[in-house]
């Protein structure tokens, strides 16, 4: 893994990619400070990281679109993989080499609140807070990415399908306010994704058996906590969609609370991307 970490964080300072995210991120920080925090006298650093948010979006597939769809594009994946390292390594290696330059540009910043430092006191949890929870959330925005990039060997694709994936986690939270309420919906919400989930099971396996008894499961789950769980189908969508908002536990972090449940939260969640990606790659390496 460390040999594959080392070979990625190379390839982004000996190519433009890594010099132009940090480029972009460092300008749009710098200016966002300027404005936010210089002309206007506010001590409140932690805003300039919330006001970057959306475009910290658009920047994010520029540093991992190339992750594994370079690879695929170059033939240069199968070589990869032939090499004494476990799936798993590589795609941990290439996960954390794209971690670590989001890291080294983000620990740059920390210069802004050091120079506001010398002329008054800070909110310092604040700060901390807010930047803690900015990195965590930028590791979930690159394993999105990451996982993308494995799907796919043209990199536009792979930076176009990260932007509307992250796009649309964050919007998720304009949308729970317009979707609709009650146990009918919701019981035709859980059976759509259990069909999908169905689907996944059967082009993953192309096993009729697995896939069947999978529909049995789901749909007997289904009809046990309509009768057993009451209540459970009333906010089902918008729980679900809930899962999947990760600007809102952000939010926590900018008050300078370090609530051990959004950390887990975002570590949970690029975890199970990194997973799916193993077993992308895993199945890619076998057909």
């Amino acid at each position: 893994m460390i040999a594959v970490f080392l070979r990625e964080l190379r390839s982004y300072y000996f190519s433009p990619i890594g010099y132009i995210f940090m480029g972009f991120f460092l300008l749009l920080a710098g200016f966002f400070f300027a404005t936010d925090n210089v002309l206007r006298s506010n001590p409140q650093f932690q805003g300039v990281l919330s006001s970057i948010i959306f475009v910290f979006l658009v920047i994010v597939p520029i540093l991992t679109m190339r992750l594994f769809a370079d690879e695929k594009r170059q033939r240069t994946d199968q070589l990869l993989l032939t090499v004494p390292v476990s799936v798993t390594g590589i795609v941990l290696g290439k996960y954390f080499a794209a971690v670590a330059v989001f890291l080294f540009t983000l620990l740059v910043t920390v210069l802004y609140p050091v120079t506001m430092s010398f002329f008054g006191r800070l909110p310092g949890w604040e700060i901390l807070g807010g930047y803690v929870g900015f990195f965590l959330l930028g590791c979930t925005f690159i394993a999105v990415g990451m996982l993308m990039s494995s799907l796919t060997d043209n990199q536009v694709i792979s930076a176009v399908s990260t932007f509307a994936a992250l796009l649309l986690m964050w919007i998720i939270d304009f949308v729970q306010n317009g979707v609709p309420a009650g146990t009918v919906p919701g019981i035709v919400f859980a059976s759509c994704l259990g069909a999908l989930v169905v689907l996944w099971v059967y082009l993953a396996t192309r096993n009729l058996i697995i896939s069947t008894a999978m529909l049995v499961l789901l749909a007997t789950l289904i009809v046990v906590a309509v009768f057993s769980l009451e209540g459970f189908y009333e906010t089902f969508i918008i729980d679900f969609l809930a899962w999947f908002s990760l600007t809102s536990r952000f939010q926590r972090f900018m008050g300078g609370v370090l609530a051990l449940s959004p950390i887990v939260y975002y570590v949970s969640f690029s975890t199970v991307l990194v997973f799916l990606t193993v077993r992308v790659i895993e199945r890619n390496r076998w057909t």
